[in-house]
């Protein structure tokens, strides 16, 4: 069996990640978490694990104290994350956190040969190309648990990459599908935090209610599987069934469909290439009589728009708009901007701020800096 490492564990993708290892007796070494003690707690004692890390330096003392009776060893902020990324004894390290505080551990991990199981948009959308050619350098797989890369990754087994003519990432649309702008100016906390057909954290929810979310796996799309942004196409599913397609050059497509749960992709990505039974509701056609399939809104959505320019321009730009996103997502859920604000700062982000290079992973920290600057800016002008 496998064994393997985690960080994030107390999210939504971590919790169901853990879940899917007592299902099948997968070995967990080490977890981390950003403060969650009281949970990262319960994980360690019940995995058995060698190491946690707790990033948040301010729950630091307090995880030491909660594991002081046994010998976990403690770990915090970002160089504790790379020392669990770096563990060589285990067979995958699976990458769940939020942000592009989850680029450098998959850096770690890839320089030490280890396999990746990654749920962490940021890491491809900030730093794609620098994470794709170190992973091939050093011979190792990228396993993407994303349920619409995972669909594309599954669409392409015993299939020539060479023959694909174009990928189709589906997206559900989010809760206000089919609204104007004008319809969106006074959208709650609470109507943004109501997805359709998943149940995701706060900021990814968030994501997907703007299609920020379709706009990062757009991203990821480009290099996780080597395709130009040109042949990549959005369709909106929104009973959510479809989780992607692959169109082959002879114009057929092939399709992964299943019930909206996470733990299928996350249960491919760790047991690859086996597949075990899953707790997951069948998938029922008959059930659901119909799927529906429709053109994204550009115009209405900004972010998802910004997000296929980004890309296109090149440069530190992607990092530029997820950097920029985070932080105006923070915002609108503390209630200090409307949900319209957040489009409009990833768009003024590609206007105002100029091309930066992105050929380092310090070159991407200055391009987030600056995004992040570029927010605090424009909110307290």
């Amino acid at each position: 069996m496998k064994t393997i490492t985690l960080i994030g564990s107390t999210g939504s993708i971590g919790k169901q990640t853990l879940d899917v290892c007592r299902k099948h007796n997968i070995t967990v070494r080490a977890l981390a978490a950003y403060s969650s003690t009281a949970l990262l707690e319960s994980q360690a004692r019940e995995f058995s694990v060698e190491k946690v890390c707790v990033y948040s330096d301010g729950h630091y003392l307090e995880m030491r104290e909660r594991l002081a009776d046994t010998g976990i060893k403690v770990l915090c902020g970002m160089e504790g994350l790379c020392e669990i990324a770096s563990d060589k004894r285990a067979d995958l390290f699976v990458n769940s956190v939020v942000g592009m505080v989850g680029l450098l551990p998959t850096l770690t991990a890839i320089e030490n040969g280890i396999d990746v199981a990654l749920a962490n948009k940021e890491t491809l959308v900030a730093g794609g190309h620098i994470v794709m050619s170190e992973a091939e350098k050093n011979g190792v797989t990228i396993y993407p648990i994303d349920s619409e890369h995972s669909a594309i990754f599954q669409c392409l087994q015993g299939n020539d990459p060479k023959r694909v003519n174009k990928i189709i990432l589906t997206a559900s649309g989010g809760p206000f599908f089919g609204l104007k702008k004008y319809e969106l100016e006074d959208v709650t906390v609470e109507q943004a935090l109501n997805h359709p057909n998943w149940s995701m954290g706060n900021k990814i929810t968030i994501d997907s209610a703007t299609l920020m979310n379709k706009g990062l796996e757009f991203i990821e799309a480009r290099w996780l599987f080597g395709v130009s942004p040109r042949n990549i196409e959005i369709v909106v599913n929104r009973e959510s069934v479809v989780h992607s397609a692959v169109e082959f050059k002879d114009f057929s497509v092939i399709a992964q469909m299943g019930v909206p749960d996470m733990k299928i992709p996350i249960q491919y990505a760790l047991l690859y290439p086996e597949r075990e039974e899953c707790d997951v509701k069948p998938l029922s056609l008959t059930d659901y009589g119909t799927l529906t399939f429709f053109r994204p809104d550009f115009e209405t959505f900004d972010c998802l728009s910004g997000c296929v320019e980004a890309i296109n321009r090149g440069g530190a730009y992607p990092c530029i708009v997820n950097a920029v996103n985070e932080e105006a997502v923070g915002l609108f859920l503390n209630r200090e901007i409307p949900f319209l604000k957040i489009g409009e700062l990833v768009r003024k982000s590609l206007d105002r701020l100029p091309e930066m290079p992105s050929d380092t992973y310090e070159d991407i920290k200055r391009a987030e800096i600056a995004a992040r600057n570029f927010v605090f800016n424009e909110i307290n002008f």
